[in-house]
């Protein structure tokens, strides 16, 4: 007993070395470890993050013939599941299920969570079976786990109903539990359910936190839904508690720079200078990108030179935007100004636009093109590669933008660009910029020529895919696509069924090459 009181007061203190060593002098003693004590270490081992040594103190358990209590099992479950030991972990559950141990709702939450993390929806709906068979009715933690692993499974529906059974069971839902079904929904775009969870809340004053304010802030931002992102961000200021943060403002500023609302946006970002809101780097990205759309150089410059004084160091994603807005600007002036700010936060890039329109050797350019890609993000490297060939598209340098579009391939840019099955080719574009997208189509009808006049079979259809875009402030690349099909005069048309899909007959593609003869 005294052996147990200590170790358990250690416990606290997660002095898992200490409580180590006690069992060790237990055992040269010939003091024999009970239930209590396995259990003691074995907890202690795992909240101390030493899973290796829960297993371990466990395996010793089991051989001595000791039946684990209840959070003995809950914890070696969550030590298993922590290591990724699946097959441990049912095999575990199944063998104390055969010894008689009736699972409790922590257990469950450790399987949900589990299955969760793999996206594993039967594993999930096992777990709903076991915990009805059993009768065990979940409680907070459980449900929260569930609802997570509902959303990484991708079953917005049935997240949807579960959360109306926890409701119904008179289980107050948390600021974690609203947090997980919004994200759910956002990634669902079920923007609707969203904001009718939002006035739930607000209707029965369950609890709104930052991180759940912020989330539906950014899926208003995703959806372009601009009226209701008003609407939170002014509860939000009216909050006692959760008044908007620096992450609050930059959803906003992604909002109206999305939605083109560029005297909104500069209105947000002074009010941040004014009440002292740190401005990050995405929200000052969102704002240049707004402004360059608009064509306000001098504001961009302001915001841009602003945010430097405030500490904003650029990132790749913000030398894109800078890099995109290059891509469109219309006279000298204004490409001056932006090559400027360019030149502070990325010169190497600069260097590199301005070889783009020399007599650089291709060998050259390539070089220098894998060195910039190598000290780029990976996530910003084809948005890289779309505005170089948008500039070069600009400039009119087609051939310099071919060269791009072949390297960003062999570089492995545009996975997936072009699909083959023996009844159909497609050329998948929805991932380019409409320059990029224009290269593409160009690029791709030069070896259709080439196989149709050197008579090498073709299938039945061919296709090019531009995505149809769910976001209302969408650009609209298929518009721009199809009005470059017009201009070279190429055969595919704009299915009705399917926005963004543009198809050809094998027949269409001989008889308009053939024309070109």
């Amino acid at each position: 007993i005294f052996y147990n009181v200590t170790m358990k007061s250690l416990r606290f203190g997660r002095q898992f070395q200490l409580i180590e060593s006690l069992a060790f002098e237990m055992i040269e003693k010939g003091i024999e470890l009970d239930n209590i004590t396995y259990s003691t270490i074995i907890t202690c081992a795992k909240r101390s993050n030493l899973f290796d040594k829960a297993v371990e103190w466990f395996e010793r358990m089991y051989k001595t013939g000791l039946m684990p209590d209840e959070v003995t099992y809950s914890a070696v479950l969550d030590v298993y599941a922590k290591l990724g030991k699946v097959e441990e972990v049912m095999s575990l559950y199944e063998r104390g299920r055969a010894s008689g141990w009736t699972p409790d709702a922590i257990a469950f939450a450790v399987l949900a969570k589990m299955f969760g993390e793999a996206g594993d929806y039967d594993g999930i709906r096992y777990v709903l079976q076991e915990m009805k068979s059993l009768g065990v009715k979940p409680n907070l933690v459980v449900f929260n786990s569930l609802l997570e692993a509902m959303g990484k499974a991708g079953k917005p529906g049935l997240a949807r109903s579960l959360f109306e059974e926890m409701v119904a069971a008179d289980i107050a839902p948390d600021a974690k539990t609203l947090t997980s079904l919004v994200k759910i929904y956002g990634k669902a775009r079920w923007a609707r359910d969203a904001l009718d969870l939002w006035q739930r809340m607000k209707s029965n004053g369950w609890p709104m936190d930052f991180i759940l304010y912020n989330t539906l802030l950014s899926m208003c931002a995703d959806l372009g839904l601009q009226e209701e992102a008003e609407k939170l961000f002014d509860d939000m200021k009216g909050s006692d508690n959760c008044k908007p943060d620096s992450w609050s403002y930059t959803a906003m500023l992604n909002i109206y720079g999305s939605g083109g609302h560029v005297d909104k946006a500069m209105a947000l970002f002074d009010q941040m200078s004014k009440e002292n809101v740190a401005v990050n780097v995405m929200g000052c990205t969102c704002l240049i990108q707004c402004l360059g759309r608009a064509k306000r150089m001098d504001d961009l410059v302001t915001v841009f030179e602003t945010s430097l004084k405030k500490g904003i160091r650029p990132d790749d994603r913000l030398c894109g935007c800078l890099l995109s807005v290059v891509s469109y600007c219309e006279n000298t002036d204004d490409l001056d100004k932006v090559i400027a700010c360019l030149q502070q936060a990325n010169p190497r890039l600069v260097s590199f636009v301005r070889s783009l329109e020399g007599n650089t050797e291709f060998e050259e350019v390539k070089e220098e093109f894998k060195g910039i890609l190598n000290n780029t993000e990976v996530e910003a490297r084809r948005p890289f590669c779309n505005c170089l060939i948008d500039i070069c598209r600009k400039r009119n340098l087609d051939e310099r933008a071919h060269e791009l579009l072949y390297m960003g391939t062999m570089y492995g840019l545009y996975p997936g660009l072009h699909t083959k099955t023996p009844e159909e080719w497609r050329l998948n574009v929805r991932s380019l910029s409409v320059g990029a997208a224009h290269t593409a189509l160009e690029e791709w009808m030069g070896t259709l020529s080439g196989m149709v006049n050197r008579q090498e079979p073709l299938p039945e259809l061919l296709s090019a895919s531009t995505g149809a875009g769910t976001h209302i402030y969408s650009q609209g690349l298929a518009n721009a696509f199809e009005s470059h099909v017009t201009k070279l005069s190429v055969p595919f048309r704009q299915t009705e069924e399917k926005p963004g899909i543009f198809v050809a007959s094998r027949e269409d593609i001989m008889s308009w090459v053939q024309s070109k003869v």
